[in-house]
């Protein structure tokens, strides 16, 4: 019998399968942003020309030292150049590369969806294991209702009716003004996310107020999500429900609880990590509104404004940065998915 060892562990030969499988579809979405940026209705050296009364002359300087005036083959081959070397270009908003911009901004987007989709799992996951436990009853039925009910409201409806709420009505919130009271220093950056910066530095002060700032755009937006994740939840588990495993544990007299976790929604995760990938990479794209309504200094918002002012960079930038994100959430997906079963190949 042969004991040599593979050339690359299963795991590594995992990562690369899925990382060169995701390469066409990266190339895809480089070239369709960048077909679309050009193709809009909008000239960005008509709007950053300086005035409303700018000449033409003026305007084709300033398309010239852009680079719009070459042909798009140009651009575009200039653009997957200055990929290449890590460069997304420079915001004409903003003055700064949009690298630095992304960098400065993604923590806020991270700690927002991350905080998000806490909540969500916290309310979703008990929701579908109790939902699917009593099928069929009336609290079955209502937690169906609630999640039909997240689901039809807008987040920036119910962004704004938790907005006038808890800020205006009752006054337990803080102003919806950013990430932290602009009066309080904020703490040394280490990892960009404020809840993490504070607690490393040990001021609580700026912790509590993090927190309480975090608090009312994350619940905005675990309100949209917890109806698909609630869903899937108890679809799993119902269909756990029914497998020998679960009916000997029953008829062995093993506590409910011990059922319901250890063996029923232990083995209803694959499905509901699956899920949770999904979503999660469609918060951190979809999470514009929510930073407007907030003023959260994050990637989605920025990628906004950029898009209003035809400011190409930006927006480019942000829609590759989701690709990224998508494929690295989908790897880790993958990842989890083998280790919860082992039967799970690459192919």
């Amino acid at each position: 019998m042969s004991t040599e060892k593979p050339l690359f562990p299963p795991l590594l030969r995992r990562i690369g399968l899925r990382l060169g499988a995701a390469l066409p579809a990266l190339f895809c979405v480089i070239l369709f942003t960048f077909i679309m940026m050009r193709v809009l209705p909008g000239d960005p050296a008509v709007y950053f020309a300086s005035g409303p009364n700018a000449g033409q002359a003026e305007i084709q300087e300033l398309r010239h030292r852009m680079g719009l005036d070459a042909p798009m083959l140009v651009q575009f081959l200039h653009y997957l150049e200055n990929l290449a070397t890590g460069d997304l270009g420079r915001s004409l908003t903003t003055g700064q590369s949009v690298a630095q911009d992304m960098h400065d901004r993604l923590p806020a987007s991270l700690e927002l969806t991350l905080t998000a989709l806490a909540f969500s799992l916290l309310i979703s996951l008990p929701l579908g294991l109790t939902s699917a436990w009593w099928s069929g009853s009336i609290y079955d039925q209502c937690v169906r209702a609630f999640c039909s009910a997240c689901f039809c409201i807008p987040p920036f409806v119910s962004g704004i009716l938790l907005v006038y709420v808890f800020y205006y009505w009752l006054g337990v919130a803080p102003d919806p003004t950013g990430r932290i009271n602009i009066f309080l220093p904020q703490p040394p950056r280490v990892s960009g996310l404020l809840l993490i910066d504070s607690a490393l530095a040990g001021d609580w002060t700026a912790w509590h107020e993090a927190a309480g700032q975090l608090v009312l755009p994350a619940l905005t937006m675990a309100l949209f999500v917890i109806a698909p994740l609630t869903r899937m939840t108890r679809a799993a588990v119902i269909s756990v429900l029914g497998a020998d495993y679960i009916r000997t544990a029953r008829a062995m007299g093993l506590p409910t609880w011990r059922i319901m976790i250890v063996y029923t929604l232990r083995n209803a995760l694959m499905p509901v990590l699956t899920t949770v990938g999904i979503v999660f990479s469609t918060m951190m794209g979809a999470n514009v509104l929510v930073e407007k309504i907030f003023s959260w200094p994050g990637v989605a918002s920025y990628a906004l404004d950029a898009l209003v002012s035809s400011d190409y960079a930006p927006v480019q930038g942000f829609i590759l940065l989701m690709a990224c994100l998508f494929i690295l959430v989908n790897l880790v997906i993958d990842l989890l998915l083998g280790v919860l079963d082992p039967r799970v190949s690459v192919e």
